[in-house]
């Protein structure tokens, strides 16, 4: 869930400033004009590794990986592959999964050895220093994992990306726990986000269209309902979405509300498309909302639908890694 182009070396302050979105067009054309520069960006900031989202590989990330450089923050991506995300098949014959109290792990122990292959990487850019982790739609919540399960003293960041990290209501007519229990079990094992100046939970949403319920009746009969899977690759999420939009505002913002309904249970919600904007954040963490921000890479424009690795989105969080 993510893209990636050269960014030119940049030289920011550590807290730089925020701009609008009309400001991305330069941005982007100088990127494409200066991709050779990259490699002698002068590394300032504590390293970044970043946790892809389901169903996404290692260079949907080469975009924002890029972009990250050219502020000299040295990033390192998770080796994902699309093929790899197969192995979570492996969940259907543990019978927690029909019962809906899957756990990360064994299931999703492949996923968790990349991430820490990763941070071993990172952290001899790190030298003896802290480094952050930026986790994009499911790679935040399995960074939370991560850190339960392994040690996290040298991680001083965690930065998540439009990323579900409430479990869905349960008895709610229509809604089913897509992650089969895997999200209750992260908010009942995991630790609580915090902000402080040893570890900072920073938790970002988008804001890109509002959804709607089916009929204005709010009794829908539940047999009637959309249902999008949490788990289906963003991808395909984006796909069915984007040809909504050849239709009517109101039928695209009905379809999308379904899909918000199975993350939190309400269909006429704001967020990005895939996640609501409620679910994407966290009580104890640094929470913000971004106006007219996409879910995903896929279906996404710099200039006219940004998500967040894009060039003019990334400007408004990147001095969370720079500080």
């Amino acid at each position: 869930m993510a893209l990636a182009l050269a960014f030119p070396p940049l030289s920011p302050p550590p807290t730089p400033p925020l701009k609008p979105l009309c400001c991305r067009c330069s941005a982007v054309s100088q990127q494409h004009n200066n991709s050779s520069e990259s490699q002698l960006v002068n590394f300032k900031y504590r390293p970044a590794v970043i946790l892809p989202g389901l169903a996404n590989n290692t260079s949907d990330y080469k975009k924002l990986e890029h972009i990250l450089n050219g502020y000299g923050v040295p990033t390192v991506v998770a080796k994902v592959s699309r093929i790899d995300w197969l192995r979570n098949a492996a969940g259907l014959v543990d019978p927690n999964y029909w019962r809906g109290t899957l756990s990360p792990r064994p299931v999703l122990d492949w996923y968790l050895k990349r991430v820490d292959e990763a941070v071993n990487e990172a952290k001899e850019l790190a030298r003896g220093g802290s480094m952050s982790l930026i986790g994009h739609s499911a790679g935040g919540w399995l960074a939370r994992v991560y850190m339960e399960e392994f040690e996290l003293s040298h991680i001083s960041l965690l930065l998540t990306l439009g990323t579900p990290h409430q479990p869905p209501p349960k008895g709610l007519p229509g809604v089913i726990d897509q992650t089969r229990g895997l999200l209750n079990y992260v908010e009942k094992h995991c630790s609580k986000a915090v902000y402080t100046p040893k570890l900072r939970y920073v938790c970002i949403a988008g804001r890109y269209i509002k959804g709607a319920r089916l009929s204005d009746d709010s009794n829908v009969n539940s047999s009637s309902t959309f249902h999008v899977d949490i788990g289906q690759p963003d991808s395909e999420v984006a796909a069915v979405v984007n040809a909504m939009s050849t239709s009517t505002p109101t039928l695209r913002a009905r379809f999308t509300g379904q899909g918000y309904k199975q993350v939190c249970g309400q269909a006429d919600v704001w967020g990005d498309g895939v996640v609501p904007e409620v679910a994407a954040h966290l009580e104890g963490a640094l929470n913000i909302s971004l106006d007219g921000v996409y879910h995903s890479p896929f279906g996404s424009d710099d200039d006219s639908k940004p998500w967040y690795g894009s060039p003019a989105i990334v400007e408004q969080w990147v001095h969370h890694l720079l500080s």
